[in-house]
């Protein structure tokens, strides 16, 4: 069991949700998602690094069968996003006329989900949805339709559950916030 504040390098995070909780809402959303996307044999893009924690607890929450993809895009650096997105591992699977769900750890800015919305119209997906387990709502800064939120967060630097500070914490069970 990790201690409710844990020092990574040189700041100090405390926990904000519970490993429990985040379980807990990633079974809803699972729940919602077998509902909804059971007949439509779904392709889950999960953007690493941050999201493989939630994807893999999500799939396994799933009652169909789907397929998993992986995309590699980043904007951050430390504890700030560096406004350029790059791309470093792209796809190889077509995706013309396929119902993609793209599983993202977080939105903030939504930029890196706006640009990876844009690459993906190029393939005509059938239709495109998000889920995110987090979501900076007040940190926004383009219009995005989020379909799949697990919590809405405050704009603060977030850190465990797939999130890192300069690649330490992603093991961490729940998320915990940079204390001030």
């Amino acid at each position: 069991m990790f201690p409710p504040c844990v020092t990574v390098h040189d700041k100090e995070f405390c926990e904000l949700i519970s490993g429990e909780e985040v379980a807990r809402r990633v079974k809803e959303i699972a729940d919602r998602m077998n509902q909804e996307l059971a007949d439509k044999n779904p392709l889950f893009l999960a953007v690493l690094n941050g999201s493989f924690f939630f994807a893999a607890d999500l799939l396994r929450n799933l009652n169909f069968l789907s397929e998993i993809s992986f995309v590699k895009l980043a904007s951050y650096q430390g504890t700030h996003s560096v406004g350029k997105i790059r791309e470093l591992i792209g796809l190889n699977e077509s995706l013309r006329d396929r119902y993609i769900v793209i599983l993202e750890d977080i939105v903030d800015s939504g930029l890196t989900m706006q640009y990876l919305m844009e690459k993906l119209q190029e393939y005509q997906p059938q239709a495109v949805k998000i889920a995110a387990l987090l979501f900076k709502k007040e940190a926004l800064k383009v219009p995005l339709q989020i379909d799949y939120v697990g919590f809405e967060v405050p704009n603060i630097f977030l850190l465990g559950y797939g999130l890192d500070y300069n690649q330490l914490g992603r093991n961490l069970p729940g998320i915990y916030a940079l204390k001030s």
